[in-house]
């Protein structure tokens, strides 16, 4: 490790991963934790907080592990203020939070959009609502949003609410990006494609049959490199966003889609 992060307060949501293994928002915080930063890390779910927590500070790094519904203001508030007075302030806020529901616009019903914009959109709105002022105050900050391939392409079925929500966070980014750039505080994008992450396993094998190994194995193929990426690509991606090698990145999405995104047909 080069402590790339050394001394940096992260504020990570979605820490905990939704199943066994590692999720990107799980790595992600583990990965800032190894390159010395002091982490924040919130989950809907305690215990999946707890478990990152766990392993940050098995490897001698420091870590809060924090419950919040990111998709209410109360809590978001809450959150941001305890991390400031516990840490005295908030370097990079790393947005990960997302469900996953499948569905075009007649098989999705209201409750399932108005629950996928809440979780993945709102969220950040609201994240960034309430972290950006302390960051004001310290005059530096950065900013990382993980988006989707499907945000901007067709991802092989009905993926509409996830869909537009991610296609949001590229537009939110890069106006968070410019308005706040005078004030030291960056935001940038990362858009994974196809990964293997506990999130698809259970919301997406019904796109695929049914069948989790075949689905796996065919997203797999549908990976210009054969095979799907995983959340250590997606962190890797996030941590030289956040790091001070990035500086001069602002407003950018960075593709981690193993060329899918690129492919014509």
């Amino acid at each position: 490790m080069t402590l790339r992060m050394q001394g940096k307060i992260v504020l990570v949501t979605g820490a905990g991963s939704s199943g066994p293994g590692w999720g990107n928002g799980k790595a992600a915080a583990v990965l800032y934790a190894r390159e010395g930063a002091r982490l924040f890390a919130v989950d809907y779910r305690l215990d999946a907080a707890r478990e990152t927590q766990g392993i940050i500070e098995s490897e001698g790094g420091q870590c809060v592990a924090f419950q919040a519904d990111v998709s209410k203001s109360d809590d978001v508030q809450r959150m941001a203020q305890a991390c400031a007075e516990h840490y005295g302030g908030i370097d990079v806020l790393h947005n990960n939070v997302g469900i996953v529901e499948t569905g075009g616009p007649v098989e999705t019903s209201e409750e399932s959009w108005n629950r996928v914009i809440a979780v993945n959109q709102t969220s950040v709105f609201l994240t960034c609502k309430h972290v950006i002022p302390y960051m004001l105050e310290r005059k530096k900050g950065a900013i990382v949003n993980i988006g989707s391939v499907a945000g901007m392409r067709w991802v092989g079925f009905p993926y509409l609410a996830y869909s537009a929500t991610k296609a949001a966070l590229i537009s939110m980014t890069s106006n968070i990006a410019l308005q706040y750039a005078g004030d030291g505080i960056r935001a940038n994008c990362v858009v994974p494609g196809m990964l293997n992450t506990p999130l698809i396993r259970e919301p997406l094998k019904e796109a695929y049959g049914g069948d989790a190994d075949s689905m796996i194995s065919q997203r797999d193929r549908i990976s210009p490199t054969g095979a799907m990426g995983d959340a250590w690509d997606t962190a890797y991606a996030a941590l030289f966003l956040a790091s001070d090698e990035a500086r001069y990145v602002n407003g950018s999405t960075l593709v981690v889609d193993g060329g899918l995104s690129a492919r014509c047909a």
